[in-house]
């Protein structure tokens, strides 16, 4: 899966994930918010998340702090 993290319009980060085949650039232009904190590909492996890559076209690689927000998003909640 590919993944953006974009900063919301107060500032806080809200990850998108989708599938490789979209492009970054695609899907960032198809978002409402401006600013690209990150992007990058994610992989399961043995129950944790894993971030890397990046887009040189829009400038944003993946991060270490990327797992953190992936892992609260996908999160269940009762």
């Amino acid at each position: 899966m590919k993944y953006l993290i974009m900063e919301d319009f107060s500032g806080q980060p809200v990850p998108f994930i989708f599938p490789r085949r979209v492009d970054h650039a695609d899907m960032r232009d198809q978002l409402p918010y401006k600013n690209i904190i990150s992007c990058g590909y994610m992989e399961l492996a043995e129950g944790k998340i894993k971030c890397f890559g990046g887009n040189p076209e829009l400038q944003a690689q993946a991060r270490p702090e990327d797992i953190t927000v992936l892992t609260e998003a996908l999160r269940e909640r009762g």
